[in-house]
């Protein structure tokens, strides 16, 4: 699998380009600000049909300027592939495969493999729970197409109970039947959601802590841990205990929808008791395990892009990481850099094809 070209019209600050790229290593060089960070967003937007960075899809679209486009042509399995994703103002996003647009863009996950490192990546250890369990959600349904299916649904039924609750609170009226219908379906939904998140992390975390291992020279201790009500009992049994407390707050405060997962450096919180540098580390790890982990299940090297490299790691690390391009551990890469000489003197070293970019 890998991205032949590219080409961009009025996306974020770049008006039109069509890059042509190496099957092995592509660098984006240049001073901050230029875009390098958003040709790689525009490789995201192609695998996952949304920005990494800017989830408000309107946003991505160059100011002055009414619609946004973006045209890849990949070769997977020595087939093309050629997808498009474009917005106009005021209207829906469209994203299409070989000329037919998908109906669901959730039927496009999973197609192209890939997996981002940024340094916006701190939101993972920063931000609250939903960051966490997006990145793994995100793992699993490029993997598994129902699990996708299964949580888009998931959230409908919340969305319908809460609006059940408002409803309740508005009128000063109660109707448990009406609610256990909603309360059902969240169990039929989320007793293999919860499963399946169970199995990904007992099979993800030994691949997490090689990596962490392999960065670190096993310095600290660190850990894993999936953190789900469903725990401690079934969704219905967690609405029925939780129900005056729902009924309060108007909305639905238990069930697989608040699943987190801790990251710990030697039993404690890393987000308290980490160093920057720690944290830095614990990050590369988990993307590292995600590539791996997409990879031996999927049978397909990810692409992978490493934006703006240095910010995470030292040089040696990095070479570290880039030494792994030359054991065929990687497929293509896309790396953005400040220092064009810096770049090409850690490419050069790997001894495989590569394109020099400077923006």
């Amino acid at each position: 699998m890998f991205l032949k070209r590219i080409s961009l019209l009025n996306y974020k600050n770049i008006a039109e380009v069509t890059y042509a790229f190496d099957a092995k290593i592509n660098c984006f060089v240049g001073k901050n600000g230029v875009g390098k960070t958003n040709v790689l967003d525009a490789v995201y937007h192609l695998a996952y049909g949304k920005s990494y960075f800017n989830p408000l899809a309107a946003q991505n679209i160059q100011h002055g300027t009414d619609f946004f486009m973006i045209e890849g042509e990949f070769e997977k399995q020595e087939r093309s592939e050629h997808i498009v994703c474009s917005l106009k103002k005021g209207q829906k996003k469209v994203l299409k495969r070989n000329g037919k647009p998908y109906e669901k863009f959730s039927e496009h996950v999973g197609l192209i493999p890939l997996v981002i490192i940024s340094p916006s990546d701190t939101d993972l250890i920063v931000e609250g729970s939903e960051t966490r369990r997006r990145f793994m959600d995100t793992v699993i349904s490029q993997l598994d197409a129902p699990y996708l299916q299964q949580l888009i649904q998931y959230q409908k039924v919340v969305s319908q109970r809460n609006a059940l609750l408002k409803y309740f609170a508005l009128n000063h009226t109660f109707d448990p039947e009406t609610l256990a219908v909603y309360n059902h379906q969240l169990h039929q939904l989320g007793a293999p959601i919860f499963q399946k998140r169970q199995d990904f992390i007992a099979s993800f975390e030994p691949i997490f802590q090689k990596h962490h291992h392999h960065i670190t020279g096993r310095a600290e201790r660190v850990e894993l841990r999936y953190e789900s009500d469903l725990l401690e009992a079934s969704t219905e049994t967690l609405l029925a205990r939780n129900l005056p407390r729902d009924r309060q707050l108007q909305y639905t405060a238990t069930g697989i929808h608040k699943d987190d997962l801790s990251f710990l450096i030697e039993g404690y919180p890393i987000k308290k008791y980490g160093s920057q540098g720690q944290q830095k580390s614990f990050l590369i790890a988990l993307k590292l395990a995600q590539f791996e982990f997409v990879k031996k299940q999927s049978g397909e090297k990810p692409i992978l892009l490493f934006d703006d490299i240095f910010d995470k790691l030292d040089e040696n690390r990095v070479q570290q990481i880039i030494a792994l391009v030359q054991q065929e551990e990687f497929g293509q890469l896309f790396i953005s850099d400040t220092h064009p000489e810096r770049t090409e003197q850690l490419v050069k070293n790997t001894q495989q094809s590569y394109k020099l970019f400077h923006l």
